[in-house]
């Protein structure tokens, strides 16, 4: 459990991650000049320019930038919130279900619009820590989809931890081969990972779990995603290094979700302590 006290930085730190992982990986709109597939996938074809991957780049780019630095947090959370959403309704699940030729029901194939479900999750997870205001429409009707962020990355985690009893093999191969047993290893983390989607949607002692969470999302980011980017930083077009940035965003909105207030009541309380942090910050 984190004290209260230190709520505050602890909400800074999760902002931060989360700023930082979406700077790492629309960025790489630049390198490639084309759309990494967590955003859009490559479809459908007239989008598929570098003028449109780099002017999206661009927004998402300033969009972590400020989320980092703490300026109009709320505002800014929820439009990449709504973004990111539209995306996938629009593109990424159209494009799985009824263009690619691999029958949708392989659950592979449903990793990069989990990712972006559970990223357009955190933009809300973040924006429910902020207290900004705005009387536009638009932002009214995002505000009212921030209780379900959490629900969004859960969903994520939960069919991820699935993913690794259905892709042992592929799992377990992204293992250090220092670590012994790595199907032991692979079943355990999709245990954690499942246990933890689950944790959040039933509120079982969701602050612990959570927070476990993300300290284990930031040991695979040192331990597995970091050395796979150092080994291979261009492969796949920067997919480890994509995969980097994604981990520490994850890292990031799992210590959102584990400073989310238990009552109602305390609403008042936790946004008092996390304006104070986004002053400071």
């Amino acid at each position: 459990m984190i004290p209260s006290h230190l709520h505050p930085a602890c909400t800074k730190m999760a902002r931060i991650f989360f700023g930082i992982g979406m700077i790492g990986i629309s960025t790489q709109h630049f390198i490639y000049a084309e759309f990494r597939p967590v955003m859009l996938p490559a479809w459908p074809q007239w989008l598929q320019t570098p003028v449109l991957a780099y002017i999206i780049g661009a927004a998402i780019t300033v969009a972590g930038a400020l989320i980092l630095a703490g300026r109009n947090t709320k505002t800014i959370s929820l439009l990449l919130a709504g973004f990111l959403l539209f995306c996938l309704v629009f593109i990424q699940c159209p494009y799985v279900l009824f263009i690619q030729p691999t029958p949708s029901s392989h659950l592979f194939l449903w990793i990069d619009p989990l990712k972006e479900l559970a990223l357009a999750g955190g933009a809300l997870v973040v924006a429910g820590a902020a207290i900004d205001t705005s009387k536009h429409v638009l932002y009214k009707v995002l505000e009212k989809l921030i209780p379900l962020g959490k629900f969004f990355f859960a969903t994520t985690l939960f069919l991820f931890g699935i993913t690794h009893f259905f892709y042992t093999e592929f799992a377990a191969a992204l293992i250090p081969a220092w670590v012994p047993d790595h199907t032991f290893w692979t079943y355990l983390a999709g245990v954690a990972l499942i246990g933890t989607g689950i944790a959040i949607f039933l509120k079982i002692k969701r602050r612990k779990i959570s927070l476990l969470a993300s300290a284990m999302l930031f040991l695979w980011l040192l331990i597995l995603h970091i050395p796979r980017a150092i080994a291979d930083p261009y492969g796949a077009k920067g997919n480890e290094i994509t995969s980097v940035f994604e981990a520490l965003a994850f890292s990031g909105i799992a210590l959102g979700i584990a400073l989310l207030p238990k009552k109602k009541r305390n609403n008042a309380i936790v946004t008092v302590a996390n304006s104070k942090a986004v002053a400071t910050g």
